[in-house]
Order: structure tokens, then C-alpha cells, then sequence
């Protein structure tokens, strides 16, 4: 079988965008050649039984929850001004992509715009935890909240009481979104992404 360039890149792309943006990238899918029933062990009934034999006190082990790496959120200054700019958010290889033949059809090094081949189906809107309740009265339905560092910046208890999912800020999603400032929302225009910040003062006006 052979595989054109542009639809490697078109995979890439949304590899790409996918694994800066985690599940907020919606990308078509589809079935190409023969497909094998799976023979590996269910991984989720194999994580249920290792689950099982924990302790019930397992969590004790782990310490205070503000204390996990994992719930440091990225940090961002809140925004001096209102403006609207944008960001090409380019992707460059880390590895060479051979075609069918074996040759090499997208050298590592090679940059492109994953916008190009994927879309961002959701506006994100990015901010501290002082501006949350902001954040909460902005959002649609299926908009995605991320929440950068602050005080009590704890995502699962604000989802919690928000009755929706809120999610922290990556360092690499801040770095590859050009974030500087909250509150800020993005969203797709055309194969760029447009960065809407908004000044916020202490009284909780927009300016």
C-alpha cells in the first residue's frame, strides 16, 4: 500500500496538535487495509485487578493533594491591557517519517502548522483561579476551562463544585499556545490561533 506525503502529514498534524492540547483536538478517523481482533489482555480489566489489590489507604502514601507535581498548573501575569492577537502554533519533527518505500518522505527538522491538518473544535479560556468565576459565566458548553497557577488553584475541587471539567494549564500547552497573560480566550481562526486577553480589575470589571 502506498501512503501519500500529505496524508502522513495530515496524521502527524493531528498527532501533534493532540498530544500539546490532550482530547481537545477533534480529528476525522478512519480504517485503512486488514484489522486483527486485539490479543493482548483487556488493559482496563488489568488495571481494575492491580486497583483492587491496593491498600484502601493507598492515598495517605501520597501526601497532601496541593503538594503533587501533577497539580502545579503554569503560571501567567494577569493582563495589563485588552487586546486581541495571534499565534501560528508550528510543530517541528523530532524524527524522520519514512513512506512505503522506506525513504524518507518528512525529514526530522521539518516545521509545519498542525492547523493546516486538524482543527481546534473548542475555545479554551485560561485562567488564574481569582478569575475562575469569570471564566465559568464566559464558557459554553463545550468550551474548555484551563486553570493556570494561583491560589488554591485545585482543579479537581473546582470542578467539582462547578458541576463541570476544569483542567490545569501545562507548561508546554502554555509554552506551545504562546500564552503570556490570563485571562485569555483561544480559539481557531482560519490556521492560526487567536489569543482574546482581557483586563480584569480587582473589583472583577472588564476593560
Amino acid at each position: 500500500m502506498r501512503v501519500e506525503p500529505n496524508v502522513i502529514l495530515r496524521f502527524v498534524g493531528a498527532a501533534a496538535l493532540a498530544a500539546t492540547l490532550g482530547d481537545t483536538v477533534h480529528a476525522e478517523t478512519a480504517t485503512v487495509g486488514r484489522t486483527w481482533p486485539i490479543a493482548e489482555p483487556d488493559a482496563l480489566a488489568e488495571i481494575e485487578a492491580r486497583v483492587s489489590r491496593q491498600p484502601a489507604n493507598i492515598a495517605s502514601r501520597f501526601g497532601p493533594r496541593e503538594r503533587w507535581s501533577a497539580m502545579r498548573g503554569a503560571s501567567l501575569a494577569p493582563a495589563p491591557q485588552s487586546r486581541v492577537r495571534r499565534v501560528v502554533p508550528f510543530h517541528t519533527l523530532a524524527f524522520d517519517i519514512h513512506g512505503a518505500d522506506g525513504r524518507i518522505v518528512y525529514p526530522r527538522g521539518f516545521t509545519f502548522n498542525p492547523l493546516a491538518y486538524v482543527t481546534l473544535a473548542q475555545r479554551l479560556i485560561v485562567v488564574t483561579p481569582r478569575d475562575l468565576d469569570w471564566a465559568l459565566s464566559t464558557a459554553e458548553a463545550t468550551d474548555y476551562i484551563l486553570l493556570a497557577a494561583g491560589k488554591d488553584a485545585d482543579p479537581i475541587a473546582l470542578s467539582e463544585k462547578a458541576q463541570r471539567p476544569i483542567f490545569l494549564l501545562e507548561p508546554r500547552v502554555k509554552e506551545r499556545l504562546g500564552l503570556t497573560v490570563a485571562p485569555v480566550i483561544v480559539r481557531q481562526v482560519g490556521q492560526a490561533l487567536e489569543l482574546t486577553e482581557v483586563r480584569r480589575d480587582r473589583s472583577g470589571a472588564t476593560r
